[in-house]
């Protein structure tokens, strides 16, 4: 029986440890939460931190694990790849590990390989980001340069908030560096993409809405995206410029970009599956493609499953403030695009900083886009 180490057993990593678990693998999770809601679901925990090396290595050798992976989460990705390289596991390199996950060294490489990114400096310091501030108009980004889920970013619009932004991302930024960027207008997508053997698949194209500034704290994801054949062509080629500067050779990545007046821009790309249920979820509805199961496949160097693409509509929605209405409701009535939700009514966080501040979501598919879009209009009538 294979064995597989998963890094993390969180929500984030739970349908891989449930996938793995239905394909017959020997499943192995680390975490350091010893009541991570995954822990149940698999043959063997060790209550570790996904980022401490040593005791991540000391496992794997241990285990003698055939494969090592994590989904929807960046921080676990550079001791995926430092173990990969050393056991010979099918991981990406540690360089591109480095690449994904610090957003300096990141826009650093696209930059080198022209591909479309914002104008951006990178700041160690106050002095730094002061002499930054004079070389880009505002509005601009802050944000740390190895945070995800939209900690730490802020929206710098005018003078007078300069220090409070430095102090807000500076605060999130767990290696002391921060990026200030050029603030880009239009819309906003992520793309999913998985590299098999060198060919670079994109498996779907999703919308994306935001609370906007000062934080942009993602609050729902649509598939597929509604911009026009042409446009999505553009997009899927800078894309695949960008996987391959990063040097993303094998496994998935998760493409995060805006559409501007002068066409699309790369705001950051994850070697991962997206977060925020977008493939767990919304990808296996809308296509039919279930790409959990071939990182799985992946990590483990068995052949990819092959697919047959479907054509559906799917989205989800993250609750802001009170949830107690949309629970009510949703349990009482019985709506045809509903596939699940998540109602957090303990709580009813009204400052929305990031994406842990969300009260919950619900998941909406159908073959029919009105149909879709109709009960989505139903259920907000009650939030």
């Amino acid at each position: 029986m294979k064995k597989l180490l998963i890094l993390g057993a969180s929500e984030l990593q739970l349908a891989a440890i449930i996938e793995a678990k239905n394909m017959g693998i020997y499943t192995i999770v680390a975490d350091y939460n010893d009541r991570a809601v995954g822990i149940p679901f698999a043959d063997k925990f060790y209550n570790v931190s996904t980022l401490d090396y040593n005791a991540i290595e000391h496992i794997a050798y241990k285990e003698k694990i055939d494969g090592i992976m994590t989904i929807c989460s960046d921080k676990p990705m550079p001791i995926v790849a430092r173990i990969g390289e050393i056991l010979h596991l099918n991981t990406i390199s540690y360089k591109s590990s480095i690449l994904a996950t610090n957003k300096g060294e990141m826009r650093k490489a696209l930059l080198d390989k022209g591909v479309p990114i914002p104008t951006f400096y990178i700041c160690k310091n106050y002095s730094e980001y002061l002499n930054a501030l004079k070389k880009i108009k505002l509005p601009l980004i802050i944000k740390p340069s190895d945070n995800s889920g939209s900690r730490g970013i802020y929206l710098l619009k005018n003078e007078e908030e300069t220090k409070r932004a430095y102090e807000y991302s500076m605060m999130q930024a767990n290696n002391h560096t921060i990026l200030v960027e050029e603030y880009m207008l239009g819309k906003e997508l992520s793309v999913e993409v998985f590299v098999n053997n060198d060919y670079i698949d994109i498996m779907q194209f999703t919308d994306k809405t935001t609370t906007g500034d000062p934080h942009f704290v993602e609050t729902g994801h649509f598939q597929p995206s509604e911009l026009s054949p042409n446009e999505l062509n553009n997009i899927g080629h800078i894309v695949k410029q960008a996987v391959k500067a990063l040097e993303i050779d094998t496994g998935p990545a998760h493409v995060e970009v805006i559409f501007t007046a002068n066409g699309p821009k790369i705001v950051e790309v994850g070697a991962r599956l997206g977060g925020d249920h977008i493939t767990t979820d919304l990808v296996p509805l809308s296509t039919g493609i279930n790409m959990v199961k071939m990182t799985i496949e992946n990590a483990l160097k068995q052949k990819i499953s092959s697919y047959e693409r479907l054509s559906a509509y799917s989205l989800i929605k993250y609750i802001i403030g009170n949830a107690n209405n949309i629970e009510t409701f949703l349990k009482t009535e019985k709506i045809e695009s509903v596939i699940s939700y998540s109602i957090h009514t303990d709580v009813s966080k009204v400052e929305i900083n990031s994406s842990n501040d969300r009260n919950g979501y619900y998941i909406l598919c159908n073959k029919s886009k009105e149909k879709l879009l109709s009960d989505l209009e139903l259920i907000e009538k009650h939030l």
